[in-house]
């Protein structure tokens, strides 16, 4: 088996398989990179048994032979190489030798039998989307989604495709993001639970990518393909919490204001709040708002009035400031709105203009008790 490739589009490609491979594995053989070479198409995997991704590479050769690389030896190596054309060879003692245009390095194989197979999906159902709205919706929800081993269902992003709409959905109970596109629609019902980790992966590939991704899914997988690279993961098992129950259908009091100008403001009190809390006090009043943080333990106290649009009655409500900064700092509106009930119903967060027809962000963030 020998083939030739350009080493920086191998580093490029490896790099990108490179972030599915785990640190600790409990399969050695899930530390390599499964090579698979056919005529002048090499096929290269990388698996943490969740997760398999794969891409076809284009390199000189008429050959044919499945190994399994070290990853980390491979990747250490193609780093220092300028670029050039690096050939490959398999030679009888088990190991394969690259040949650069300076030197030859010799590194031990193993058996590419031993790698996972990735899944195959039995009929599944399919929808394709531009590569970068599905960046963009990863992007503006994974930050919500829990870490709770014990509720898994949370630990990832709920998709929900409709006829009318597409609509992607996380909460980790405290905060919650929902993200609608009504300008893309999938041909037929269907809702499913991502993982973070491919997700991740996916919005690093995908941001900026004009290119078309197909989703494909059933009941137990869900596999996205652009272009030559192709990701196969587990989905979530288990039912996702009826969020719509949660958001507040009826908020009279409606606060508009720059979004730069709260976030900057929560920042510098929230640094004065009381450091297992994180407590703000946000009290409205006619166009004012003022925001006040205090932590009794240490006599620390900040306050900061800011003027706004606001609609309703007088209220205080307290929020923490670590989800109301991750929130307001995921949004890139220039105004956004705040609308509440009462002190102790959820707020929704909206951003009030750059978005574009047919995108709508929902944010909801659970108040904190005031203890006055």
């Amino acid at each position: 088996m020998k083939f030739i490739v350009s080493s920086t589009y191998l580093l490029k490609q490896l790099q990108v398989l490179g972030g599915v491979i785990n640190n600790s594995n409990t399969l050695p053989i899930l530390d390599n990179f499964l090579f698979d070479l056919k005529q002048n198409k090499l096929t290269v995997s990388a698996s943490d048994l969740e997760t398999t991704m794969s891409s076809v590479l284009d390199v000189d050769s008429d050959n044919e032979g499945v190994i399994a690389v070290p990853a980390k030896l491979l990747l250490e190596t193609l780093k220092t190489f300028p670029e050039q054309p690096l050939t490959f060879v398999v030679e009888e003692n088990n190991t394969v030798e690259i040949s650069s245009n300076h030197g030859k390095y010799a590194l031990a194989y193993a058996d590419g039998a031993e790698f996972p197979k990735a899944v195959e999906l039995s009929n599944p159902s399919s929808t394709t989307i531009i590569g970068d709205i599905l960046a963009t919706a990863i992007n503006k929800t994974i930050f919500a989604a829990g870490n709770d081993d014990l509720r898994p269902v949370m630990s990832g992003v709920f998709f929900q495709f409709s006829t009318e709409s597409l609509t992607f959905v996380a909460t980790d109970a405290h905060k919650l993001v929902k993200y609608q596109r009504t300008d893309i629609s999938a041909s037929e019902v269907a809702e499913f639970i991502m993982p973070k980790k491919p997700l991740n992966l996916l919005k690093g590939i995908l941001l900026g990518s004009e290119d078309d991704v197909t989703i494909e899914y059933n009941e137990s997988n869900a596999k996205f393909t652009y272009g030559s690279t192709e990701l196969v993961c587990r989905l979530i098992d288990g039912k996702y919490p009826n969020y719509e129950a949660v958001i507040p259908k009826e908020n009279p009091n409606k606060l508009s204001i720059a979004r730069n100008q709260l976030l900057g403001s929560v920042r510098r009190v929230s640094i004065f709040s009381n450091k297992t809390t994180h407590q703000i006090r946000l009290k409205i009043a006619g166009a004012e708002l003022n925001i006040s943080a205090e932590d009794v333990d240490y006599s620390n106290k900040a306050e900061e009035r800011l003027t706004c649009s606001y609609q309703g009655d007088d209220m205080q409500i307290g929020f923490n400031s670590r989800f109301l900064v991750e929130m307001l700092g995921n949004l890139t509106s220039d105004e956004i709105s705040l609308e509440m009930s009462l002190p102790n119903r959820a707020g929704i967060l909206t951003p009030a203009d750059g978005l574009d027809e047919g995108e709508f962000v929902t944010m909801l963030v659970m108040p904190v008790m005031l203890n006055n």
